[in-house]
């Protein structure tokens, strides 16, 4: 009994002392630029209504932004193309409404050498003072940094590196089986297991982000952008962009025009 009643004045005495650390803290004091320090981590934070409130500096510098301050209000819908905006949305929204956590999340960007690469998502909900949730919290980190969480993708991680640094040529899914010695039967089911998408689909993603890239640019031209993503033509540029975005380029490519007046 005295065990017992030990371990629970220990436990009060802990959160007293949390609660006093905390209100000892500056109103503007945060922890987050610890993950400056960490290679490969970055780390947001958004209100209930999707705005970025924090960020650290490997966040803000992905996107060109120079200081924290230049972030602050924004949302996905203006820093990314819409549907990866759609996508990152719903993870939100889920966490906002269920206060459950969604961790390790296998997505894809690219990093700031505009080379395509994964990476690691953990979103968690921030709770206010009444224990409700007012925002969410997430860190980033490269697939380089944290391979060991990708394990289970190993077996197919050089068919993964090659399609990064080829994906703008034709790659056949027997070329990437032969990489890895699997049959394309299998080398397809490891890719819907480990990304949820066949190899040609995620080529596919791969060169869409690309364009979208390469669209932002003052100079760019459609037709110029499809050629080098390796498509066809722009026909069939614009029926792929349209299918994974819900625009066509030449919409896409306006609308960051007019964001630069």
């Amino acid at each position: 009994m005295a065990l017992k009643t030990t371990a629970t004045a220990s436990s009060a005495d802990a959160v007293l002392l949390k609660q006093r650390f905390a209100r000892r803290m500056a109103d503007d004091a945060m922890f987050y630029p610890l993950f400056d320090h960490m290679p490969g981590v970055s780390f947001f934070a958004k209100d209930e209504k999707f705005r970025i409130v924090a960020a650290n500096r490997h966040f803000y510098e992905r996107f060109g932004f120079e200081k924290e301050s230049d972030i602050i209000g924004q949302d996905d819908f203006t820093l990314f193309p819409t549907g990866l905006a759609e996508h990152f949305r719903r993870d939100d929204a889920e966490v906002l409404a269920t206060g459950v956590a969604k961790l390790n999340i296998v997505e894809l960007f690219f990093n700031r050498q505009r080379i395509p690469d994964w990476f690691i998502t953990n979103k968690l909900p921030v709770l206010d003072r009444k224990g409700k949730v007012m925002g969410l919290m997430g860190t980033t980190q490269s697939y380089e940094s944290k391979k060991q969480i990708l394990q289970p993708f190993m077996q197919i991680d050089k068919a993964v590196n090659y399609i990064r640094e080829h994906f703008r040529k034709k790659v056949s899914v027997e070329e990437l089986a032969a990489m890895v010695h699997l049959s394309p039967r299998q080398l397809q089911r490891k890719f819907v297991e480990a990304f949820g998408s066949s190899p040609q689909a995620f080529i596919m993603k791969l060169r869409i982000q690309a364009a979208c890239l390469a669209l932002k640019e003052e100079s760019a031209q459609i037709s110029e952008v499809a050629r080098a993503m390796g498509f066809a033509d722009q026909s069939s540029f614009t029926q792929h962009f349209q299918r994974h975005l819900g625009m066509t380029p030449l919409r896409y490519l306006r609308q960051f025009r007019l964001r630069r007046i």
